[in-house]
């Protein structure tokens, strides 16, 4: 079943199911699926369910949720969709990077497998969105960077920022201002409040 067909529902629980263990291990659990979807917990365990049934989906009965070889294909199908069209939007469009998470949501869904070729293309095939995060190829492979969240960084020696969570416009846009970004150096500084420690991965 080629990405196109699936439903933008069925689409967006495989890109959160993937994403959710991308920078950190941990189970998924129906619990958690629900109140990241937004959605009553029997909603979300129909949707397991179902998903389990067309092969996307491996979950045992009270254990945690993992994606099946085409279950991930497709995720990183939509992971894919989703990173390059916030980099196109920021690099073409203008857009600020705190602005691009809504939008690319949105377009994801629109959008053909022939237009996000010729988007990575013209963009020369990046390997990062506008907020570190691994852009996966053609073929599924992300390229996820070697880095720790500040909070387990050491104190008192340059760290590269390599990717920061896009979960939260407005911290975008306050460290945006300050000039902490994907690429920049710093060192642990401490004026940073913990929300925004956690929010940035960096590599010495």
């Amino acid at each position: 079943m080629p990405l196109s067909e699936l439903s933008s529902t069925v689409q967006d629980y495989l890109k959160v199911i993937w994403s959710a263990t991308e920078w950190a291990p941990g189970p998924v659990t129906v619990t958690w699926l629900a109140e990241r979807m937004k959605v009553r917990k029997a909603t979300a365990s129909d949707a397991v369910r179902r998903l389990v049934e067309a092969g996307l989906l491996a979950h045992e009965p009270y254990g945690g949720i993992e994606l099946t070889d085409l279950g991930r294909e497709h995720a990183l199908g939509m992971v894919r969709r989703h990173r390059l069209i916030e980099t196109f939007l920021v690099d073409t469009l203008g857009y600020d990077w705190s602005e691009v998470h809504d939008e690319a949501e949105n377009l994801e869904h629109a959008v053909s497998d022939t237009l996000v070729d010729r988007i990575d293309g013209l963009l020369g095939h990046p390997t990062r969105d506008p907020h570190g995060d691994p852009i996966p190829t053609s073929s599924g492979l992300p390229h996820l960077p070697d880095a720790v969240v500040l909070t387990d960084a050491p104190s008192g020696v340059p760290l590269t920022v390599e990717r920061i969570s896009d979960a939260d416009p407005t911290m975008l846009r306050e460290l945006g201002r300050r000039g902490i970004r994907p690429g920049a150096t710093l060192t642990k500084p401490a004026d940073l409040t913990a929300e925004e420690s956690a929010a940035i991965w960096v590599s010495r």
